[in-house]
This record gives C-alpha cells, structure tokens and sequence, in this order.
C-alpha cells in the first residue's frame, strides 16, 4: 500500500505513523490549545522530539457545545504556523527519533470549510483532515489541484451540530456503503487513490455501541486498500466505558484502543501530547 501526499511517498505495511494534535484555539475539549503561534509551533516541535510522523493543527474545536468562529478567523489562526513550518524544520537540529520516524515529517490541517482550504493549501500542508463527511467534491478537487491528501471521515449532517440521536442496525455496513460512495466521489474529482486516507469517526455521530463495534472489528475497514486512521485520543467513548467524565484522566484507555487498533490492521493514530497539558496549565 501506498500513501501519496504532496512530495512524500509513504509505503505499508511499516511501523504505525504517529499524528501529534496542535490546537490553535482557546477551547479544546482537554484544555490543550493556544491563540498564540509561537506556543503553538513550540507544541509541534516537542511532538516531533518526541517522534511524531505528523502534526496535525487545527483552528476550530468539533466540540458541538461551542459555536462555529468566522472562516476568516479560522485563516488567520492557521496561516501564522503554516508560514513558520519551514523555517521549524530548517532550525530542527535533533535527529529523527528513531529510523521509523517520517523525516521530514508531514503538516496536516484540520479543517473542513472549502473557502479555508482554498485559502491556505498554496502556502503548504501535506493533508486536509475533512471532518464534513465529504458532502460533495469540493475539498477533494482542491486537494487534488495542491497535490495534497485527504482524509475521508464517516459522520452525518453539518460538523459543529451534535448528532446524538443517530444509531445504526449495523455500523460497519454503514462504513462500507459510505466509503464506497465517497471513495467514488474523490475519484471523479481527480484525487488519485493513493492519496486517500480513511476515518471511521468515531464518537462522530455515533453511540457508545457503535464506536465499540468499530474497535473490536477495525480490520474491516482495511477492504478498501488505503490506510486507516483511528483518532483515538482521550474520546468520549473512552469516558462512558470507564466512567471518566474528565478527559484529561483517559489516557489508560486511549492506550488500549491503540494497542487494539494496532492489531487490527490501524495505521495511523491520532494523540495529544500530554505535556501539552502540562504547559496549559503551568
């Protein structure tokens, strides 16, 4: 299998790729984030210390507890690292964290706003991590026109709008007949294959069931020969098994849906750092 992003050209089966979150927003679920650019570069540049094979910024929490912000401050959050991103990695002096480590690493954006990634893909970024579910193909030919990766993530309606009444008779049919329709819909929008990532979503529209259906049978999501990303930092799923309301307290649990998705055939895990809540709250 392998993964084109922009110039990167990353081949499976290899050890799992690590994706190290960088909020650049003032309310994450965990109380992680930062407005200012220079904290948020420093974030990304201790995850890559630590052998992050990517980083992924976002400007806008999913939290569906909090409004939506403007799409030009969404821009105006993002496009400060993004200039900076180079010079971070031409001032890296540390070497890769082991051989395995991405080097150069890659930039992911987390956004799902057309206008946003029109906006910002020019001045870099390896892969738009799409939260929208891919309503149409707008976000896929622009990636496609950049070079640029996509991830593909199941969820219904609007991001930003809670969807707590949706369940499923069986959520791994669903996935299969969503991944069908919108694997197709890049396809035709001029994105190759090989730059597709897929999401399942969890806690995206889903229910506690749901999600663990997801864990306990991730390896049929490897059907469509693309690599399969579990975000599994810290979820609310994790809260509802073990009965840990706070966030911060989940990272036993994030670990053994890592080592599940890991045997399972996952390749690519999305983590807070947790020092990034050390310096949050320091």
């Amino acid at each position: 299998m392998i993964w084109q992003a922009r110039q990167h050209v990353i081949k499976f089966p290899r050890r799992p790729l690590v994706m190290g979150i960088v909020n650049i927003n003032d309310d994450s679920f965990c109380g992680d984030g930062t407005l200012d650019p220079d904290k948020a570069l420093a974030q990304a540049e201790q995850q890559l210390r630590d052998g992050a094979d990517i980083i992924d910024i976002g400007a806008e929490s999913a939290r569906t507890n909090r409004g939506p912000i403007t799409e030009a401050e969404e821009i105006a959050r993002l496009m400060p690292f993004l200039k900076a991103w180079p010079a971070l990695l031409a001032q890296f002096e540390a070497a890769p964290w082991d051989s395995a480590q991405l080097w150069p690493p890659l930039l992911s954006i987390n956004t799902w706003r057309s206008d946003v990634i029109r906006a910002v893909l020019p001045h870099g970024g390896d892969l738009i991590n799409d939260i929208s579910a891919l309503p149409d193909a707008t976000n896929a030919q622009l990636c496609a026109e950049h070079g640029a990766s996509l991830l593909i993530m199941h969820s219904i309606g609007q991001p930003k709008v809670p969807h707590t009444h949706i369940g499923y008779a069986d959520i791994h049919e669903t996935l299969e007949t969503f991944f069908d329709e919108k694997m197709a819909l890049a396809l035709s929008a001029g994105l190759k294959s090989e730059q597709i990532i897929l999401d399942p979503g969890i806690d995206f529209a889903k229910q506690r069931e749901d999600n663990l259906a997801i864990y306990r049978h991730a390896d049929r999501l490897q059907k469509w020969g693309r690599p399969v990303l579990l975000p599994v930092s810290r979820k609310t799923v994790i809260g509802q098994v073990l009965d840990l309301p706070q966030a911060n307290d989940r990272d036993a649990g994030t670990i053994a849906c890592i080592s599940a998705g890991m045997s399972r055939g996952a390749q690519i895990f999305r983590e807070r750092h947790p020092q990034n809540d050390q310096a949050h709250s320091s």
